[in-house]
């Protein structure tokens, strides 16, 4: 209780910090088009693209495709897991839900805030791929950063969930590819 009481102390310290930025950002994309964009690419970073990826991936490439693909599901599982147990323990809300100011521009899948899951994931197998099969890497990179964009665009995220996201994900995706050589 007292690390939550800590953790939560320093996320109202911080989230008056980036409140400032989060709307700034949130109001700046209201162009239609352009939130839209973001809308779909959060929807389809909520697994959907992912799993796609991740099923195809024995088809880009038959020599290490299959193996690689399995490690992508089972390190998504082990992130999935790490993500809500932190958001359970750590519980920062979300901007929207703090700050009225904020705009929702799409339901979140959960409750809390920190760290962005969506991120995580997607920079976990964006290191996988960098790692392993550096040419769809590149291809896939843009939707990575459009992910963790959409986060803070659409008012689900502050900058430092999207952030300690990117970190947790990257060191995740970095970790899974030193135990398994493909």
């Amino acid at each position: 209780m007292a690390s939550t009481s800590k953790a939560s102390r320093f996320f109202e310290l911080a989230d008056q910090r980036e409140f400032a930025v989060c709307q700034a950002i949130n109001r700046s994309v209201r162009f239609p088009p352009v939130l839209e964009y973001f809308r779909l690419v959060s929807r389809l970073g909520d697994g959907w693209f992912w799993y796609a990826l991740i099923l195809s991936i024995p088809l880009y490439n038959s020599s290490t495709g299959p193996t690689l693909a399995l490690q992508m599901a089972i390190t998504g599982l082990i992130c999935t897991l790490t993500y809500k147990g932190l958001k359970r323990w750590l519980i920062r809300e979300r901007p929207f839900i703090s700050f009225p100011a904020i705009n929702c521009a799409t339901p979140p899948l959960d409750r809390y805030s920190f760290p962005s899951g969506h991120t995580l994931h997607a920079v976990c197998f964006q290191a996988m791929l960098f790692s392993a099969l550096p040419v769809l890497a590149w291809c896939i990179l843009p939707f990575t950063l459009s992910v963790a964009a959409s986060r803070v665009v659409l008012g689900l995220h502050y900058p430092s969930d999207v952030l300690a996201g990117a970190l947790i994900g990257g060191t995740m995706g970095w970790i899974s590819m030193q135990w398994i050589a493909i």
